[in-house]
């Protein structure tokens, strides 16, 4: 299968950004629930350990998630795993994949395409978070497919073996990093998917990161907090964030 240099070269320049995420996050201090979900793990597999993708892993771990982080260059992510103690390792793609009860998937988004196609039969059934953003200037034609699609249906079908829930796409990492595990109202995370199930799944991992989740909808619905949607970018509240939005108390 042939590879898109462009793309896969901005993963990989997104993981050495990423050392001052990690180290923030690196010195962030457990929160009070982490023994509790500790008894109740599950599995992490990080596809794209970039600057979102380091920050909510680590927090996964520190919350007492074993978490694998993955790229194409797994060596380059031995440090962060190191710094995060024994439930944080690193491999490849697809040794997080099948590691991974969940997954969560933060790369450039013009990437999904090619990971579809190389690790869709990898994916299914899989609970799949995805933080992806589209950017028409980075991300070409696919872009312009979530424009008209919306992004949560245009995911869904790169992705199509797995159960894919929108989550963690409307801030910046710094945002999340500093924002976690705060005194209530948590800060919320918007949600979408169309499998229930995995919309509980994502939800318990959202509080366990140490914010709020708010189920939007459908992945039809995550338009609304996509880039330049009215739920985008909006460091509120639960409470709030369903003012916005207009949806139930």
């Amino acid at each position: 299968m042939q590879r898109h240099p462009s793309s896969l070269g901005r993963v990989r320049r997104g993981l050495l950004a990423a050392a001052g995420a990690w180290a923030a996050i690196l010195a962030l201090k457990p929160h009070p629930a982490s023994a509790q979900a500790a008894a109740s793990r599950t599995r992490i597999g990080i596809i794209g350990a970039g600057r979102i993708g380091g920050a909510i892993g680590a927090l996964w771990v520190k919350a007492g998630h074993p978490v694998m982080f993955s790229s194409r260059h797994p060596e380059e992510l031995k440090d962060l795993a190191a710094g995060l103690g024994p439930l944080a390792s690193a491999g490849t793609v697809a040794q997080a994949i099948a590691f991974g009860d969940a997954l969560f998937i933060a790369v450039p988004y013009g990437a999904l395409p090619q990971i579809g196609a190389d690790y869709g039969r990898d994916l299914k059934g899989k609970v799949m978070l995805d933080a992806c953003n589209a950017v028409a200037s980075r991300d070409g034609s696919v872009a312009d497919e979530v424009e008209q699609e919306g992004i949560g249906v245009v995911s869904q079908k790169y992705l199509s073996g797995a159960r894919l829930v929108r989550a963690f796409n409307t801030m910046s990492y710094t945002i999340f990093t500093r924002e976690a595990n705060r005194p209530d109202p948590k800060l919320a995370v918007p949600i979408a998917g169309d499998d229930p199930d995995a919309v509980k799944v994502a939800a318990g991992l959202v509080r366990d990161a140490g914010f709020d989740p708010v189920v939007v909808g459908k992945l039809a619905d995550a338009r609304r907090f996509q880039r330049g949607g009215p739920g985008y970018g909006q460091p509120v509240s639960a409470a709030e964030l369903r003012q916005k939005l207009s949806l139930a108390p």
